[in-house]
């Protein structure tokens, strides 16, 4: 701060805050996309197999072939968790980089709401996202489970219809 007030930050800092702030942007914008991409491709595939069900081909397709989907699918929720805590973590990294560049400017936007939503802590005030999110794989992920179990036990225990 000098005499005749405070300091006014440089162009270079605003222009390096704006940049990082739509980098995070963009960050948040390829997790909604890679979201969409599991829940598509998991869906779909859970579409199929209940079509197969529905429509009797299921009787033609071998077990092994179903262990192998229902194991792919169950594999594919498991990447798609990661990928969440990976971009929980990225982004979090994003916003405490976010927060230190705004200690240098005169007013700090994501610092002032981050302690208006009570920092994440209560969750009457936020409740993360990325905490419903990360329940999403695990939802997709239980018919697939299902799936893999039943047509073991049909393998194993050929009385099983």
């Amino acid at each position: 701060m000098t005499e005749a007030g405070p300091e006014k930050p440089s162009d270079a800092l605003v222009e390096q805050y704006k940049l990082y702030v739509e980098m995070a942007d963009r960050t948040s914008a390829r997790r909604v996309d890679t979201n969409k991409f599991y829940v598509t491709l998991l869906t779909g595939l859970l579409a199929l197999i209940a079509l197969a069900f529905e429509k009797e081909w299921f009787a033609n397709i071998q077990d092994p072939t179903l262990i192998v989907a229902s194991a792919i699918g169950l594999l594919l929720c498991i990447v798609w968790g990661i990928n969440i805590r990976s971009y929980k973590q990225l982004n979090s990294g994003k916003f405490k980089v976010i927060h230190d560049i705004e200690k240098q400017l005169p007013f700090q936007c994501y610092e002032c709401e981050w302690d208006l939503l009570g920092q994440g802590k209560d969750k009457k005030l936020y409740y993360p996202l990325s905490h419903v999110e990360g329940w999403v794989p695990v939802a997709i992920g239980i018919p697939y489970g299902i799936l893999l179990i039943y047509t073991a036990a049909r393998m194993v225990l050929p009385l099983i219809p």
